[in-house]
């Protein structure tokens, strides 16, 4: 508390312990965008594969009709764009600046989109990333985007915690893997959402099972699931089982995400509808 405090929480602008009033730290997108829902797509670690599962979710939307967007707040592992075959620069004009267009029409803004190279690394410190995606929000027109897909970064560290404070976000979907150590990991993910008072859609886990192309038994390659355990314990519906499908990781590798087949994330994506009313 600072020694000069007032005492009315309302007409301050410190984040202070002894806060008593909640404040709203939400940024206006830009003045052109027209966006109806943001949808966070989080891990408390990386590798479960976050970002397939923000971009398939954009696929299976836009499929329903809708206009969708990704935002790839992963600024220093950008995916995204290899996922959908993107490799030419953002345009930009005195209005703002456009985000990349699919080739089914979904929008993509991502910092592999605005380097000379690709393969440059981003080594930048936290604020400046964080930094980098508040402006991905505010200076990057989103034109009557239904669902704008946030890709975050691993962990609980200052982007997720930008992307909480800035934008809002109407719910979010936790990406976990089936290992008994992801467990403590997602409860980190779940509790910081709750903390922010972020509404949690519910938890889909990735790499859940290989099928036998011989026989079709589901092989749990990474050992028993725990995600039954975790959304239990949290009160969250487990939204999807994606397997580990070598088909649908030649797609990625070949930047053709959008020709996915299967319903693998049905549910997933039947959940995030539902925001729309």
């Amino acid at each position: 508390m600072s020694e000069n405090c007032t005492h009315n929480c309302e007409s301050c602008g410190e984040a202070c312990a002894s806060r008593t009033a909640p404040q709203d730290f939400h940024e206006p997108p830009h003045t052109l965008s027209r966006i109806r829902k943001v949808i966070g797509v989080v891990s408390g670690k990386g590798g479960v594969g976050k970002s397939m599962t923000a971009a398939m979710l954009s696929v299976l939307l836009a499929r329903k009709g809708h206009h969708t967007g990704i935002l790839d707040a992963d600024v220093t592992g950008p995916s995204i764009p290899r996922l959908f075959g993107l490799h030419g620069r953002a345009r930009a004009d005195e209005q703002g600046c456009y985000p990349v267009r699919t080739r089914t029409g979904i929008d993509v803004m991502s910092v592999n989109l605005l380097l000379d190279a690709e393969t440059d690394p981003v080594v930048w410190r936290g604020p400046v990333i964080a930094g980098a995606v508040k402006q991905f929000w505010q200076e990057v027109i989103w034109k009557d985007v239904d669902f704008l897909f946030v890709d975050m970064p691993p962990g609980t560290g200052d982007v997720p915690l930008t992307v909480f404070q800035t934008l809002p976000v109407d719910g979010i979907v936790v990406v976990a893997s089936p290992q008994d150590l992801v467990s403590l990991i997602v409860s980190k993910a779940v509790k910081m959402a709750q903390m922010m008072d972020i509404p949690i859609l519910g938890l889909v886990e990735n790499m859940s099972y290989v099928l036998c192309p011989d026989c079709g038994k589901k092989i749990a390659l990474f050992g028993e699931s725990h995600v039954d355990e975790i959304a239990a314990s949290f009160r969250l519906p487990v939204l999807a089982r994606v397997p580990l499908d070598p088909a649908l990781a030649a797609l990625a590798d070949r930047g053709e995400i959008e020709s996915f087949t299967g319903d693998m994330l049905d549910g997933a994506a039947d959940a995030v509808e539902k925001l729309l009313g």
